[in-house]
């Protein structure tokens, strides 16, 4: 089963119900979301519309990180997923996306991409608050 974006489902603005006039097509098959984890680094392709491609990261083990006073990126471990906002079930099962706070040998950084879309992990270095 996949998920459907069609329209078909919806009200007319009159509040009538709309009529199937078509099967289903492909461009309005959606996906089940990519729930990047820790571990040894997995990628899966995908095909989007347009015949684009679309890398899923599946699993990853490091990830690039900006440092914003120096301006140097680099490729470090990453130890663990300390919080994800996004979800309150990523943030139990250590799951990867956009916004989660990763703990790497250089300190707490947040994640800037969007791995299960993307395919690589980007994070910039959040600084250290001092009391």
């Amino acid at each position: 089963m996949s998920v459907w974006h069609g329209k078909l489902h919806k009200k007319k603005p009159s509040g009538g119900v709309k009529r199937h006039y078509r099967k289903k097509r492909k461009f309005e098959k959606g996906g089940f979301p990519t729930e990047t984890t820790l571990g040894e680094a997995k990628k899966r392709l995908s095909r989007g519309h347009g015949q684009n491609i679309k890398t899923r990261l599946l699993s990853a083990s490091h990830t690039n990180i900006s440092d914003p006073s120096t301006g140097k990126t680099e490729k470090v471990k990453i130890t663990r997923v300390l919080k994800n906002p996004a979800n309150a079930d990523y943030d139990r099962r250590g799951v990867i996306t956009k916004g989660a706070l990763i703990e790497t040998p250089l300190g707490t950084a947040e994640v800037t991409s969007k791995p299960g879309q993307n395919g690589v992990v980007n994070a910039i270095l959040v600084p250290k608050k001092t009391s």
